[in-house]
């Protein structure tokens, strides 16, 4: 599930606002800082690439999955972005024209997308409005006999809770593909990881998300042996052996230089996911008395927070106001995937699921990455905590 990537992430030494394209006080990512740190090795291991000249497959895509698959205790297959690591998913998973595929609506194009381009048809069921994720009630009242697969969206870096999932899909002979996308080093309430409970899950690398590539690139994860070996030949092709091809796969592969990026970059994960917690604790301290509704967290899970996303029906002022600040913020996702003009012809209306598109009219993203130091965290916090008539902080 790769998001657009807003000016401020298209940075070299610059920050910039993704509202007026400004040099920003504080931006709403920075890429720049982050290489700054590790920079060196990166250009180590890439030149190293370039000077061995095996850039696709090899011993740093092996590396890499091997790294990756103990992270999230599964098997991992690195394919060419998030988009393909669903679409290979669903490929793998044989869905095609005739059946039907339970997902959100509010998540990145992607996840819809990739359904309909296997010829299948996707089914959009409501959000819980707390969470943000697919509706499991929701799910069982849409189900019908051409259903073959639910793909539930672990979003802004907090997961579905999947043992009651699984379980109920289980009983119907669906299978669940988790949209992991934003979710990496994340669990739910019950202990469980992605690609645990489900027939497999979908990463995005993309540059933006908690471990980022230098461009796109993504993976499946899987515990099953049978699934691993069909998405590996999917994502060549379908190819049994040299230029035999048993079914049409695709060109999902990863290339080396990627995987060596992501490699490094593994190896910081852990300790980056916990510095958005902790930027995530600090905004929920400092505006719990503004008339913002905070990120709600299930109890027990692991929210790694890929976005921290506030919710107001002053959305669109808030958001004018911190951009003359010359503060950074976002929109994830101004329209529903139900309501987008490709999808019309499925028959759904406005209305028709009222908790995502109140979610989209409400929802604003703000700054979140490691490397945000303290004294812009209390500058975002002061604006808004300002705006709504609060004592700033500084």
């Amino acid at each position: 599930m790769p998001q657009p990537v807003p000016p401020a992430t298209r940075t070299t030494s610059k920050d910039a606002d993704p509202a007026t394209n400004t040099a920003a006080s504080v931006p709403m990512f920075n890429l720049t800082r982050q290489y700054g740190m590790i920079g060196r090795d990166i250009d180590a291991a890439v030149l190293a690439v370039l000077a061995g000249t095996e850039y696709i497959g090899g011993t740093a895509v092996t590396k890499f999955e091997s790294q990756l698959g103990e992270f999230c205790k599964c098997q991992a297959i690195a394919v060419s972005s998030g988009t393909d690591a669903i679409l290979a998913g669903l490929m793998a998973l044989g869905i095609g024209p005739g059946v039907s595929v339970i997902t959100s609506p509010f998540t990145f194009f992607a996840t819809a997308g990739c359904i309909a381009r296997t010829g299948a048809k996707p089914v959009f069921v409501d959000i819980d409005p707390n969470t943000f994720l697919i509706d499991q009630h929701a799910v069982e009242q849409a189900m019908n006999p051409a259903v073959r697969c639910v793909i539930p969206v672990h979003l802004f870096g907090q997961m579905t809770p999947m043992g009651e999932l699984t379980q109920w899909a289980c009983r119907h002979g669906v299978s669940v593909l988790e949209d992991a996308a934003q979710c990496i080093g994340a669990h739910d309430s019950d202990g469980v990881v992605p690609g645990e409970l489900s027939a497999a899950a979908a990463l995005s690398f993309y540059p933006t998300k908690n471990l980022g590539a230098a461009g796109d690139a993504g993976a499946v994860l899987t515990r099953s042996d049978a699934l691993a070996a069909r998405i590996r030949q999917t994502r060549q092709h379908g190819e049994v052996s040299r230029y035999m091809h048993e079914f049409v796969g695709g060109n999902f592969r990863l290339d080396a230089i990627q995987c060596v990026i992501l490699s490094i970059k593994l190896a910081n994960l852990t300790k980056w996911n916990q510095r958005r917690i902790e930027i995530a604790d600090f905004y929920n301290r400092h505006l719990a008395d503004t008339d913002v509704t905070t990120p709600y967290r299930i109890p027990l899970g692991r929210h790694v927070f890929h976005q921290y996303v506030i919710r107001t029906p002053k959305r669109d002022e808030l958001k004018e106001y911190l951009a003359r600040l010359r503060i950074g913020s976002m929109v994830y996702y101004p329209v529903p995937l139900h309501l987008q003009e490709c999808f019309s012809n499925l028959g759904y209306k406005s209305g028709a699921l009222p908790n995502a598109e109140a979610a989209c009219r409400d929802v604003l993203a703000l700054p979140i990455f490691p490397e945000l130091t303290d004294l812009e965290l209390m500058t975002v916090a002061s604006a808004i905590r300002s705006f709504f008539g609060k004592k700033p902080l500084c």
